[in-house]
């Protein structure tokens, strides 16, 4: 059996007693770097052959994994924090492993995003993980512009030094909302700090971010002002196809869906 367990995000008290029970019957772990995982397996006693799985090898290392399930070994994947897959490696894996027919489970635990979003106080009702936005400016106001007008809490995991000019992107596609950037959770250090993305955030810039911004009120959304058609049509040049799209404005207008599809039977 493969198992995906999640480790802690800071504090390692923070893994659960059934992690810890798979991982002392494991027969091999696959982890995201061997020398950072040693330290909490270590704290733990836990002393198993330890293989990796990164973004650089992880189709070479599901090849392993596969094996090893095939001769019945227990394995068990972990990344060097939180869960595996959510922007860590392990997702080629899943997709190998059900091509091959071989069932896999989860062991779940901390997560960053969904702590980080309790800290924020921000609304927790509707809410958007986007992890790490892209590199290029072109293609992060690309993505952003899809999610401008959603009444959605919108979380993003990010690096310190690419903190400022992405807070500065998403400010210059949504323009003034209310964000929160969360580092250090569940250390000594924990930190939540609210700020109006018009003036980024202040002060140094050290560990790792995730950063919430609150989603788009209907009074301000430019869409809503649209005709339903034109609506549905701009969402649909966004890349949705038209049921998405349809449900998409629905939500931004406060309709039933049915109302908005039956204007837009020809698109």
């Amino acid at each position: 059996m493969v198992n995906f367990v999640a480790t802690p995000i800071g504090n390692l008290k923070d893994i659960s007693l059934r992690a810890l029970e798979v991982l002392r019957g494991a027969d091999v772990i696959f982890c995201e770097d061997t020398r950072h995982s040693l330290k909490l397996l270590s704290a733990y006693d836990i002393k198993k052959p330890l293989l990796s799985c990164h973004k650089f090898n992880e189709r070479e290392a599901a090849e392993k994994i596969i094996n090893c399930a095939k001769e019945g070994k227990e394995v068990a994947v972990i990344s060097d924090a939180g869960m595996p897959v959510i922007s860590d490696p392990g997702n080629v894996v899943c997709g190998a492993l059900k091509e091959a027919g071989l069932s896999y489970t989860v062991i779940p635990g901390a997560n960053a995003a969904l702590s980080a979003l309790v800290l924020s106080a921000l609304s927790a009702e509707k809410f958007a993980f986007l992890g790490f936005l892209p590199d290029k400016a072109g293609e992060r106001r690309t993505l952003l512009e899809k999610y401008k007008n959603l009444d959605l809490t919108l979380i993003f995991h990010v690096a310190p030094q690419d903190l400022d000019r992405h807070i500065s992107s998403v400010f210059e596609c949504f323009g003034e909302r209310r964000a929160c950037a969360v580092r250090e959770i569940t250390k000594i250090h924990e930190e939540a700090v609210w700020f109006n993305l018009s003036g980024g955030l202040a002060g140094e810039k050290r560990g790792e971010y995730v950063l919430i911004v609150e989603g788009a009120s209907r009074a301000e959304n430019p869409l809503c002002s649209l005709s339903e058609r034109e609506h549905v049509a701009h969402y649909i040049s966004c890349g949705y196809d038209k049921k998405e799209a349809v449900k998409l404005a629905a939500k931004d207008r406060g309709v039933p869906k049915s109302e908005i599809y039956k204007l837009t039977l020809d698109l």
